[in-house]
């Protein structure tokens, strides 16, 4: 399978720059795979689109402030972090650049030294572990010294860090946002909930390498990027009773996709626990547990392409997003949204 089968052209200004004031007024392009149909709705009309019992699944990882701007101890020299994983109290896995001053016993200063780091080796792919030097609580020296990770696509600053929040995230240690959830708001919960929605909550920190693009020209020749997940025993009874009953699994964002199909075996039951997933989604692969799918416009030749590609197929994607650049639609993570049925 090639990469260029996941290409298309974007108009630039169509990469959305900024979030809608009212996050449920993003517009939802409605793709039925089995009429092959399209329907231009808004968000909050989503509800029209569920029925009781189906179950909608959140991912609710929160964004931490994972951009670091500092210097080197002594000679000034500039310096970027950004934090990838946490692997124990004060030490993590970081990208930063440039790494030519980031060799194994280099010390870093960021927020005028409110918090310091020292370079303790170098991992695999150049990433760098790093201890953190601090006084305090570590996630409210971040939040004084950190910047929130937008996309690079993204060149304009957020005022409201928590507009690259979902609603409902909690779980510290995201780098980027699962951003299918920013549509929500509480009035569209409060639907869900009055129709007999019943909503499922799972954590999957989204890794950096969401942005990555694949670079071989054989899909099949690429590493897909580890990401920590976990899903609570009370979660998984609620999602195989609904599919006991013969209801939806309805995903939202392609996070919790992945932790889905990950955590779910051969028989269609998903199993709690935590780990790390690194399963890569393309045409071929047979769903055990997703039943529809709430999501973003992707960029060309992702991963994530690939993976709702796989759900719709991939002659429906590309025709969907062919009629989402007609229409005007707005792309990427502050973009409007789809529902794929």
């Amino acid at each position: 399978m090639r990469l260029k089968d996941f290409s298309y052209d974007l108009p630039e200004h169509l990469i959305a720059q900024d979030p809608l004031e009212k996050r449920d007024m993003s517009r939802l392009l409605v793709l039925n795979r089995n009429e092959d149909s399209f329907e231009h709705k808004r968000f909050i009309d989503i509800t029209d689109y569920l029925e009781p019992g189906d179950c909608l699944v959140l991912n609710n990882t929160r964004v931490i402030p994972a951009r670091l701007l500092g210097e080197k101890e002594k000679t000034g020299g500039k310096i970027e972090f950004v934090l990838l994983k946490r692997l124990e109290a004060d030490v993590w896995e970081v990208i930063l650049k440039p790494g030519k001053i980031a060799k194994p016993g280099a010390r870093f200063v960021f927020g005028n030294g409110l918090l310091k780091a020292e370079i303790l080796k170098i991992a695999e792919g150049g990433n760098r572990i790093v201890k953190f030097f601090y006084e305090g609580v570590f996630e409210e020296v971040l939040d004084r010294v950190g910047i929130m990770p937008l996309p690079p696509y993204i060149r304009t600053s957020l005022k409201d860090k928590e507009r690259y929040q979902t609603i409902y995230s909690k779980i510290n240690g995201s780098a980027a946002a699962p951003t299918a959830g920013l549509h929500f708001t509480r009035q569209v919960f409060d639907l869900l909930r009055h129709k007999g929605i019943d909503i499922v909550e799972l954590t999957l920190h989204v890794g950096l390498g969401t942005f990555r693009p694949v670079k071989t020209e054989n899909i099949l020749e690429h590493h897909m990027h580890k990401e920590a997940y976990s899903i609570s025993p009370e979660a998984c009874n609620k999602i195989n009773s609904a599919r006991e009953a013969g209801k939806r699994i309805i995903a939202v964002g392609t996070t919790s996709v992945r932790v889905l199909e990950t955590a779910s075996d051969d028989t269609g039951k998903i199993l709690p626990g935590e780990g790390e997933t690194d399963i890569f989604i393309y045409p071929g692969y047979k769903f055990k547990m997703v039943d529809a799918l709430i999501t973003n416009f992707h960029l060309p030749e992702s991963t994530l392409i690939m993976l709702v590609s796989a759900f719709a197929g991939r002659e429906k994607i590309m025709k969907a997003y062919k009629e989402a650049i007609n229409q005007q639609y707005r792309f990427f993570s502050f973009g409007d949204a789809m529902l794929i049925l």
